[in-house]
């Protein structure tokens, strides 16, 4: 069993299991990947205060994310295609968030359902909505977080058109995997995935039964081009809220005019994100962006950042610029295509105790106690 140090282990141990098409769906953004090393690069590039002679004895790094106990202030993002990094992976993700005290977020282009979910937890998870050409369709997945008991429904904003993903196309992403020479060449080396995925679910499962032709689908591309909407708009995030009637959270916020209209629709928490920089290539970093959204918002609203966090460093550079809460998709998926279940697990151990550590290190003994005191340098703002 290889030693796992740090998430970047686990990016590097899925890059050996998970099939090419995958690793790539889940390692890329979109052109020339410039916001995706972004999100990264900028919060690297903010350098933290070291304090010394504090009391830091009696830490905790438990708070609370619209109004729920976490264990830290971390929830699994949603993610499409999970369960190709490793058989039924939403699942497995949803369990170990469970145990470990953190929220879940199922996507809508998940493979595992929302029913498989709901299954397998015991606890309320979150689900994220994609708005889609056919109402019925979203009316119907609303009705159905709620009848999973779901606490929360993520709207995600911006995805109204897909950002080409140069990956993707090289690789002829599809689900099932398309047997072509070189896929079944890069299966031939990771015979453990293709066993696993044998007893898995192999489609999207919140569309079979429920969409046209949802039975068949052929590549992701195809059925994206043909239902998201472009004339997604504000007031669809008002019908959205009428229909759903529970906490509401609005994902993919970047511009502060948007911030401030968003908090006006009456959501209860908004996600500064540029989709892991899968959608505009060019668009600043999600960290980047991030304070100006806070200081223009306040407490009108809780802001939560999602968009490079690789470490529980980050996720404190984050809360200190005034991020409520932060999510995890690519360390997520990293985890889960190197170990399954397990690996879920020991990234948010790793992510725990690393805010600890440096919270300690900083002279921070609680959550509340973060702020832009603890930042000696930002080079992101």
């Amino acid at each position: 069993m290889p030693i796992i140090t740090c998430v970047e282990d686990l990016r590097l141990l899925a890059k050996k299991r998970v099939p090419k098409a995958f690793y790539d769906y889940a390692d890329s953004g979109s052109y020339s990947e410039s916001t995706y090393r972004a999100n990264s690069d900028d919060l690297a590039a903010i350098k933290l205060r070291q304090r010394v002679a504090i009391d830091v004895d009696h830490r905790s790094t438990r708070t609370t994310m619209l109004g729920q106990d976490v264990a830290m202030p971390v929830a699994i993002a949603p993610t499409g295609l999970t369960g190709m990094q490793w058989a039924n992976g939403e699942m497995l993700g949803a369990i170990a968030a469970e145990k470990f005290g953190v929220p879940f977020t199922l996507s809508t282009m998940s493979i595992c359902s929302i029913e498989d979910i709901d299954s397998v937890t015991t606890k309320p998870f979150w689900f994220q909505l994609y708005v889609m050409r056919d109402r019925g369709f979203v009316k119907s997945m609303i009705e159905r977080a709620k009848a999973s008991k779901c606490s929360a429904l993520v709207l995600t904003l911006d995805l109204q058109i897909l950002g080409q993903r140069h990956k993707d196309l090289r690789n002829g992403m599809t689900v099932p995997p398309r047997l072509t020479l070189a896929n079944i060449l890069d299966l031939a080396t990771k015979p453990a995935w293709a066993l696993r995925a044998l007893g898995g679910r192999k489609t999207f499962g919140n569309l079979v039964g429920h969409v046209k032709n949802g039975d068949d689908i052929s590549t992701l591309s195809q059925w994206t081009a043909s239902q998201f909407d472009p004339t997604l708009c504000w007031d669809d995030v008002a019908w959205i809220k009428q229909q759903w009637g529970g906490k509401l959270i609005l994902k993919g916020i970047l511009d502060v005019e948007d911030a401030k209209i968003a908090a006006g629709t009456g959501a209860d928490a908004i996600i500064v994100s540029n989709h892991g920089g899968r959608q505009l290539d060019g668009a600043i970093s999600s960290i980047h962006a991030l304070p100006g959204i806070v200081d223009a918002v306040g407490d009108s609203i809780e802001v939560w950042f999602d968009g490079g966090i690789r470490s529980g460093q980050d996720v404190l550079k984050a809360m200190a610029l005034g991020a409520k809460g932060t999510m995890v998709g690519r360390a997520f998926l990293y985890a889960l295509g190197a170990m399954g279940e397990a690996g879920v697990t020991k990234m948010l151990d790793i992510v725990q105790k690393e805010l600890d550590v440096s919270m300690a290190l900083t002279g921070t003994k609680t959550i509340a106690d973060i702020g832009r005191h603890i930042i000696t340098r930002d080079r992101a703002i």
